[in-house]
């Protein structure tokens, strides 16, 4: 039982399970029935991404390579993580790692300039099991 952290619209893993998609837009051209088929995601939870001013931000950050505008990114970010809602969310994957399995994602290409490595660390600071 673990929590995968992938990029979305990549061949799904053994023992991946459900995966989520944890971005704020949908694949754009894909219908809503085949987002699970081609490796998308199976559940969409945006709240678990950022904020469209942040994902600007976010771009702009990972086009330019710079450092501080990362981690000006990152700060906004789990700010916004810590909001009840998402805050909930976070404590309830963290807490269902130990039951099942399952994977979140988002379409980058780096994760280390994605937020979903910051989903990572925050998942783990709540005790999140990892693959």
């Amino acid at each position: 039982m673990s929590i995968s952290v992938v990029r979305l619209g990549s061949p799904r893993q053994p023992q991946e399970g459900l995966r989520i998609g944890t971005v704020r837009r949908p694949p754009r051209g894909v219908p809503k029935s085949e987002f699970a088929r081609r490796d998308f995601y199976d559940v969409w939870l945006p709240v678990l991404s950022p904020g469209p001013d942040l994902i600007s931000f976010a771009l702009h950050a990972q086009a330019t390579g710079d450092p501080k505008s990362w981690k000006t990114f990152e700060r906004k970010f789990i700010a916004e993580m810590n909001q009840p809602e998402a805050a909930r969310l976070l404590d309830l994957l963290s807490a269902l790692s130990h039951q099942t399995s399952f994977s979140i994602g988002c379409y980058c290409d780096n994760e280390e300039r994605c937020h979903r490595s910051i989903l990572r660390r925050l998942l783990a600071q709540r005790g999140a099991a990892f693959a």
